[in-house]
């Protein structure tokens, strides 16, 4: 875990965008993507933000958001929980008035972060070479407007996935599960027919800004 100072973050990006990974997909959002990630996924597409940021206080942060005209801020990242101050910031931007998701790679503890912020839960599959890393605790800590997520790259994902959710019960129906591929290694038809094939109520789930945006890695 990073350490700093009680009233800063280390920020590696900050971006006004199209939210693309959850329920919210499609609206308006402030991505506030923060450094710092204790698990090293085979796939991960947002590696640059291992390390990669600058320390910056509360107070400007509160500032630089309020600049956008938006009123729904993800905080994402690495893996927004890998910073002890997570939960103070999250707390700020509620009591201002905001939307707030975060999505986490289910590693930690979601329990520390206010029960109004939407988790967005990423239960590791097999092939991410991170499925021990997952904290299954986290279920009991989930709420109804939250998500869960499983990024599949291939057959055996998603039978993984598949048990899981047919083993573990919710505190939401199964469209806040969404079943995700990945994006280049998995074609979205193939993960369809075997959702369809199965009668999964699952959502499947695609990257909707690499469609609008398919060249740019950072956020737009």
């Amino acid at each position: 875990m990073i350490r700093m100072s009680e009233k800063t973050l280390i920020i590696n990006e900050i971006f006004h965008s199209i939210q693309g990974e959850s329920l919210y997909a499609g609206c308006p959002c402030i991505f506030i993507r923060l450094t710092g990630c204790n698990l090293r996924c085979a796939y991960c597409d947002t590696a640059y933000a291992y390390s990669e940021g600058t320390e910056m206080d509360m107070d400007t942060l509160m500032n630089h958001i309020a600049s956008f005209p938006c009123n729904m801020v993800e905080i994402t990242g690495g893996e927004p929980l890998f910073q002890k101050n997570t939960p103070i910031l999250v707390n700020r931007l509620l009591s201002a008035g905001y939307t707030v998701l975060m999505e986490t790679n289910g590693s930690y503890d979601i329990n520390i972060i206010d029960k109004r912020c939407i988790k967005i839960v990423d239960m590791k599959c097999p092939s991410s070479g991170e499925s021990h890393s997952s904290m299954y605790d986290n279920i009991d800590f989930l709420g109804p407007d939250d998500q869960i997520k499983f990024v599949i790259q291939n057959r055996e994902d998603y039978l993984f996935a598949k048990q899981f959710v047919e083993t573990h019960r919710f505190p939401f129906d199964m469209h806040h599960i969404l079943f995700s591929p990945v994006s280049g290694d998995l074609v979205p038809h193939e993960l369809a027919k075997w959702i369809i094939n199965d009668g999964l109520s699952v959502r499947l789930h695609l990257q909707l800004h690499k469609y609008i945006w398919p060249d740019v890695q950072r956020g737009v």
